[in-house]
């Protein structure tokens, strides 16, 4: 052996052996005096063979020696703090790696609070406050002149990781606030981004380096779901360090590409969501996913096709990030194929929720953007073939957003494929989500603001006044009116007889039995002959009119004809609407009945301010009155202001002697298909439009005499239905089951319907539990607490009062 190194060994031992047993002060502080000479900084330096001896082989003997003294009487042994700073630059000036695993040992072995406990604990804040952890990483990327130990840097790293959760365990409410998550790695970050200085700089000197220990500690970080803390702090600087350096831009994609295979899915999330544009996401990750087949994977599918909780900008940056390099633009044009594979699926509409497909569809729109024409022209006939079974079946789909997805996306594709037209144009709502798509598809150019026109400073003429002028007079009979629709050639008669026919037939009740079903196929049949202003909204009203004052035969009849031949889906949907209006208008007193016929709004209204007005009886006040009246009233303070209500008289409930005509009709041939009609079949938008309206109508006939057998019959019709596989159609029977727990008392339900309620609770428990659409599960809950709520109303009913 070296006798320089035999010497160390031996002053080592002989120094621990004096701090163990010496309780004098000055033997001792000479004694860490000649050990510090091995770390360097002194004005007596050691050989620097002996130097690394003490480092490798006898420093992690020492500090644990110091650890083990530590204790208030050993630190007074000397006056003025001397050895205790002495003893804690052991810790902070040697080599960083072996004292931050003594600490974290110590710390970890030490049990309960204690005066040692929480002294190491602060040392170990100074440790992290000094820039330890950057020397510490810094010295894991040197060139390594001996053979490493993978045991050794596992240990480390599980450490470095785990420090917030190892130190919570073990100080408990005594923890300190930097060791907590969203204060620790916010520090790691900052720490990562001092080591990766330090190797630019060994780059810069012509020295080999290695980040493989700096990607395996941002890959577990990520991986332990706390890749928001640390990269909130890393990616602005290295976005600021990479922008005028090719040096930086190497060293960001040797550290993403050195990330440990199991977490490169949690560091590119995370990168792809602090990137805020893809030229920074390009300049962090190089051709990343050229490269490496994970990384490939989870951009192009992952991120994409299996997950659809990302932003909308992070989308944008994830799919410009493939558009900016030409070795990646052949993955953006893969990734549009895959994308437009699944939106045409017809499997996947139906079994995929709203928000994901929102979510394919947008990111298939910012593929389109970024691909040019000659792109797109070699792909021309794949994409329209996708394009043409997706809007298929989402034209399909019982569901209007996903019908105006399938519309906007389509519209997109048909304009860059063939962009010398004619265009393929649709008719859809435009609301916030048909917007924001088409902002995704045609960005808006940059420019100036178009000029304002000058005509808004004229103030503009008062015609509210003015009507139109006509020549024929409203039908005051509703023969006649009805003789108009079917026969009459005069356009403006025609519009005056459908205008006027409402009122005719709530002031003529007689007259209106007598041709009700007659009135209601006219009105069921009637087409637009002329610009009419709210012309179905006529129509309805007035068939609801007359269903209100004939309710048995026209329901009779408008339930005969749902299942009819020969009708469009528009007219059975029209019948179901008006039923469940014509129910609404029979379940109300006649008195709120007559205020809504003459054009309140407001059901259960008991006062309108002309109606307040009309109650006095005086003719109108003279103006110097009315000004003081509204002094007064402005001056007066009151508990409450409104109109004087009018205690309700109580009447019957109309619609519970016609309820059975408007509700089993509708129940008896479902499951028949029709030349035409199959609501088992391609109509399942009209099988959710029944599902919704038999759950009104079963609400509508709450506490009614038929309503037991409806709940029955409906509860019956659920389930067969209950695994249908349109979204539509299964909301509307949860509505149903909502229905039934709210009209039927409970006394009736537990005593008649209790197979029938067992077997509802297990599949609503399935729903509310797997089913892919939002607003399925929230239903199924809402009927699960409703089943809760009169359980436990039956037994506080039942239980004996004392």
């Amino acid at each position: 052996m070296d006798p320089a190194l035999s010497a160390v060994r031996l002053t080592v031992q002989e120094a621990i052996h004096t701090l163990l047993s010496s309780e004098d002060a000055g033997h001792i502080l000479s004694t860490l005096g000649t050990l510090k000479r091995y770390l360097g900084g002194t004005e007596d330096p050691v050989l620097p063979e002996e130097k690394e001896e003490f480092a490798t082989v006898h420093f992690s003997a020492v500090l644990r020696c110091l650890v083990s003294k530590l204790s208030p009487g050993w630190l007074e042994l000397s006056p003025g703090g001397q050895l205790e700073q002495l003893w804690e630059s052991f810790f902070l000036d040697g080599p960083p790696d072996q004292a931050f695993l003594v600490l974290m040992e110590a710390i970890e072995s030490t049990a309960g609070p204690s005066f040692r406990l929480m002294k190491m604990a602060q040392l170990l804040d100074t440790f992290l406050s000094t820039g330890r952890v950057a020397a510490l990483m810094e010295e894991q990327c040197r060139p390594q002149t001996k053979p490493s130990f993978p045991l050794f840097q596992e240990t480390l790293l599980s450490k470095v990781v785990g420090l917030p959760d190892l130190l919570g365990n073990c100080l408990q409410r005594d923890n300190l606030t930097q060791f907590f998550p969203q204060n620790y790695f916010p520090l790691l970050g900052q720490e990562v981004v001092q080591a990766l200085k330090a190797v630019v700089n060994f780059l810069q000197g012509g020295l080999d380096c290695s980040v493989s220990f700096v990607s395996r500690v941002l890959g577990k970080v990520c991986i332990q779901g706390r890749k928001r803390e640390i990269l909130s702090v890393l990616v602005p600087q290295l976005t600021v360090l990479t922008q005028d350096s090719c040096l930086w831009q190497r060293v960001c994609w040797c550290l993403v590409e050195q990330v440990p295979d199991r977490a490169v899915e949690a560091v590119l999330t995370g990168l792809v969501e602090a990137a805020p544009r893809p030229e920074v996401l390009s300049r962090l990750l190089g051709n990343l996913v050229v490269k490496n087949k994970k990384a490939r994977f989870v951009v192009t599918r992952k991120l994409l096709l299996l997950q659809y909780q990302h932003t909308t900008p992070m989308v944008q940056s994830l799919l410009g990030y493939l558009a900016l390099d030409s070795q990646r633009r052949p993955l953006l044009i893969q990734v549009l194929k895959e994308l437009l594979e699944t939106w045409g699926c017809s499997s996947a509409v139906r079994h995929t929720p709203l928000e994901q497909q929102c979510y394919i569809s947008k990111a298939i729109l910012v593929c389109l953007a970024h691909l040019g024409e000659p792109e797109l022209q070699d792909i021309r006939d794949e994409l329209l073939a996708s394009m043409m079974a997706g809007v298929k079946c989402r034209l399909d789909s019982s569901l209007p957003p996903v019908r105006r997805l399938g519309m906007i996306v389509a519209e997109v594709i048909s304009s860059r494929i063939h962009p010398e037209g004619p265009l393929l144009k649709f008719q859809y709502e435009d609301d916030e989500m048909s917007r924001e798509l088409l902002a995704l598809a045609t960005p808006e150019p940059a420019g100036d603001c178009s000029s304002v026109s000058r005509d808004d400073e004229f103030i503009p003429y008062d015609m509210s006044g003015d009507r139109e002028l006509k020549s024929s007079k409203q039908p005051l009979y509703i023969r006649d009116c009805v003789e108009a629709l079917t026969t009459s050639e005069d356009m403006e008669r025609w519009e005056a007889s459908l205008k006027g026919l409402e009122g005719l037939v709530y002031r003529s009740p007689a007259a209106t039995r007598e041709v009700s079903v007659e009135l209601a196929k006219v009105l069921l049949h009637l087409e637009e002959k002329t610009c009419v202003a709210e012309f179905e909204q006529l129509r309805q009203s007035t068939l609801v009119a007359v269903t209100v004052t004939d309710p048995e035969q026209v329901a009779k009849y408008l339930t005969s004809q749902f299942y009819g031949l020969n009708y469009s889906l528009r007219q059975r949907m029209d019948i179901l609407d008006v039923l469940v209006l014509a129910a609404q208008a029979l379940s109300r007193p006649k008195s709120l009945q007559r205020r809504s016929q003459h054009g309140s709004t407001v059901p259960g209204t008991m006062c309108s301010p002309a109606l307040a007005v009309s109650q006095t009886g005086n003719v109108a006040a003279p103006d110097w009155q009315v000004v003081v009246e509204e002094r007064i009233r402005s001056k007066t303070r009151r508990f409450s202001k409104g109109c004087p209500q009018r205690e309700l008289s109580g009447v019957p409930n109309e619609f519970s002697s016609v309820a059975g005509y408007f509700f089993f009709p509708l129940l008896q041939h479902f499951d028949r298909p029709l030349v035409t009609f199959d609501l088992l079949g391609d109509d399942q938008l009209v099988l959710g439009r029944l599902t919704h309206t038999l759950a009104s109508l079963m609400y509508l006939a709450v506490n009614t005499t038929v309503a037991v057998p409806m709940g029955k019959a409906l509860l019956e019709f659920v389930w067969a239905l209950r695994f249908h596989v349109d979204i539509y159609v299964r909301r509307g029977l949860l509505s149903a089951v909502s229905s039934v727990l709210l009209s039927v008392p409970t006394e009736r339900l537990l005593g008649d319907l209790p197979d029938e309620l067992l077997e509802a609770r297990s599949w609503l428990a399935d729903v509310a539990e797997k089913d892919v659409d939002e607003d399925c599960r929230e239903l199924a809950v809402r009927a699960l607490l409703l089943l809760e709520r009169l359980k436990d109303k039956l037994l506080s009913s039942s239980s004996p009062q004392p």
